[in-house]
């Protein structure tokens, strides 16, 4: 039977999991785990993707994403392909270093965002590589760590750590430890006192099969007994690329299709969107790609990234390269540009 295209959309939670080939080793050691996460901290940052959670164990490895404007067949193809392509040079090998291609599942997040950062943050202890608790609590290659500020984390970007910022400026890392923290309170010691509680309350659960994928038997807790004694009629709709109740299921089909259908029936180039837009709004597009932020320039490319993103899902790389901008600023123009659209709706008509 083929495999289902993945599902994916802005915002959407992700569960991803990648093993090596033959269930060989993909972290021989640390300086390979190092490696690993300083790749995925850049691509993070660039693509403006969320991690909730991560964990590496020596075959296989864990991420909690949220996707931002980039799709995440593009987050992970720079994780992994740039990951594969130093690890086989520094081990003197060829060949494929992972197993097929990654696997992912989208998540319904009111019930499955906490319990998903605790199962995949308790990995390391269910797979033997620390002993305890109070081991997990320091060891460095989970995020749970860094949650309790034990360890740096290692998800902020180096550059991005040794830059003189603001100090109210903060990297997308360091904002998705504190929104994990919130949902434990309000004060920072108490709050990672509770999550530490809360992760010790999951390690009697053992391996939690029914948060390993998706499909309707998972998301009942693998009872299936419940779900065949229901009339056909009552039967919940369900997906194994998607965690989560039956209505969420639908809508999340719902909306692939819907964005599906949209891309297809609005397409048109990025390079004719840049033109309609810079012709009608009198702006020379050599000034559009230049560094000027004169306002009227600003909103064009405010109004050309969000139509590009968000009504004809061209990727935040793809639009970066043609305005020549980084993927941080287009992600700053996608929101000046809901706001201009939200303004003035007649601004959907560069699409016709």
């Amino acid at each position: 039977m083929p495999r289902q295209p993945r599902l994916d959309a802005p915002g959407v939670l992700q569960h991803v999991m990648a093993r090596g080939i033959e269930r060989r080793k993909i972290f021989r050691d640390d300086q390979d785990r190092n490696a690993f996460l300083e790749r995925l901290a850049v691509v993070l940052d660039e693509t403006q993707t969320q991690c909730y959670a991560w964990t590496l164990i020596p075959n296989h490895f864990h991420l909690l994403l949220r996707t931002g404007l980039t799709p995440l067949s593009q987050v992970m193809r720079r994780l992994m392909t740039g990951y594969a392509v130093t690890f086989n040079k520094r081990h003197k090998r060829s060949g494929h270093l992972f197993q097929n291609r990654y696997k992912s599942v989208i998540c319904e997040e009111d019930p499955y965002l906490l319990e998903l950062i605790r199962y995949i943050h308790l990995n390391p202890l269910r797979a033997k590589l620390v002993q305890d608790l109070n081991e997990l609590d320091k060891y460095p290659w989970t995020g749970h760590s860094a949650i309790l500020g034990k360890r740096k984390n290692p998800l902020v970007p180096y550059a991005s750590s040794n830059r003189k910022r603001e100090k109210t400026e903060k990297s997308l890392a360091e904002k998705t430890v504190e929104d994990v923290l919130l949902h434990f309170g309000n004060k920072l010691r108490e709050a990672r006192r509770r999550y530490r509680q809360f992760v010790k309350d999951g390690v009697d659960q053992g391996t939690r099969p029914e948060l390993q994928g998706g499909g309707l038997v998972r998301s009942a807790g693998g009872n299936k007994s419940g779900l065949l004694g229901r009339k056909k009629e009552q039967r919940e709709k369900g997906d194994e690329r998607i965690l989560g109740s039956g209505d969420f299921v639908v809508q999340a089909l719902k909306g692939a299709n819907e964005l599906h259908e949209r891309s297809i029936k609005c397409w048109i180039s990025l390079d004719e969107l840049i033109k309609r837009v810079s012709k009608d709004r009198k702006i020379d597009t050599k000034d559009l790609i230049s560094s000027k932020r004169k306002q009227e320039i600003s909103n064009t490319r405010a109004i050309i990234s969000y139509l590009a993103a968000i009504e004809l899902r061209y990727s935040g790389a793809k639009i970066a390269l043609a305005l020549r901008l980084s993927e941080k600023s287009v992600s700053r123009c996608i929101e000046r540009g809901k706001k201009l659209l939200d303004m003035d709706k007649k601004l959907l008509d560069y699409l016709q």
